[in-house]
């Protein structure tokens, strides 16, 4: 009797087990595809960010390079956010928007002297370029939304040579770029 009513318990216990590791697997996948909202969230509001630092760098800017540098960020992330923007669109992702720790980026190059202005924005520059390309590579290898990961690998380039050209131009300001670059490497996801 005992077994008779083990073997009914034991397959009850195998369909339990099933249908509750069925929703882990679904529950993963969403994840996954997080990483993906996350990625155009935070690439979104970079390219924000980057369009307001360059308008900032062309006014306070001391250097030629520096407002030259800048220049070249609005140009570049105008037509990057562009891109962004439609591809979050497609992706059926929110419409960009400046996030909170990008924003007090912002405030503190708006409220800053323009005699610090060159060095301090130019080593964030390095810093901000390096984070990026970690970014693009992390969702052009490892993305699930394919039009994202396409977009990703098509913009990384780009973003190669921004950072050469940061890095090229802090120098040549006297930037401290070595803190920069070696804090990018271990910053969290790029944020």
């Amino acid at each position: 009797m005992a077994v008779k009513m083990l073997v009914p318990a034991a397959v009850a216990g195998l369909f339990l087990s099933a249908a509750v590791g069925a929703p882990r697997a679904v529950a993963q996948q969403p994840a996954s595809v997080a990483s993906d909202s996350v990625f155009i969230q935070t690439a979104n509001s970079v390219a924000l960010l980057q369009v307001k630092l360059g308008k900032l760098a062309e006014k306070k800017g001391s250097s030629p390079a520096v407002v030259e540098f800048g220049h070249r960020m609005v140009s570049d992330y105008s037509k990057a956010s562009q891109d962004l923007a439609g591809a979050a669109k497609q992706a059926a992702f929110p419409a960009p928007v400046l996030l909170r720790q990008h924003q007090q980026i912002f405030d503190r190059f708006n409220s800053m002297g323009r005699s610090s202005f060159d060095k301090a924005y130019m080593a964030e520059m390095v810093t901000q370029h390096s984070q990026e390309v970690q970014r693009l590579q992390q969702e052009s290898q490892h993305g699930r939304v394919q039009s994202l990961k396409q977009l990703a690998s098509a913009m990384l380039p780009d973003s190669q040579q921004r950072l050469a050209l940061a890095t090229e131009t802090a120098s040549s300001v006297g930037a401290d770029v070595t803190a920069s670059t070696t804090g990018a490497g271990q910053g969290s996801n790029g944020n």
